[in-house]
């Protein structure tokens, strides 16, 4: 099963790493490591989809590829 691709990078001004899944739109998380900014972004991932399935809102399918990747790919 495909899962949503999720970026993680560091923030001056934030002076954290921010995660997030361009899937899903506003879905991201803050973390003062990556691997705490990655486990942030998966709660928030999982508290999204609820909500989306709790309202009846489109559930987008993983698809976002990095730009980085689609070169690799050629």
């Amino acid at each position: 099963m495909k899962d949503y691709h999720i970026n993680i990078f560091y923030s001056d001004e934030d002076a954290g790493y921010i995660a997030d899944i361009p899937d899903l739109k506003f879905c991201s998380a803050f973390g003062k490591t990556q691997n705490e900014a990655l486990l942030e972004v998966i709660k928030a991932k999982e508290a999204w989809l609820e909500s989306a399935k709790a309202n009846h809102k489109r559930i987008p399918k993983p698809g976002y590829i990095p730009d980085l990747y689609k070169v690799a790919m050629l």
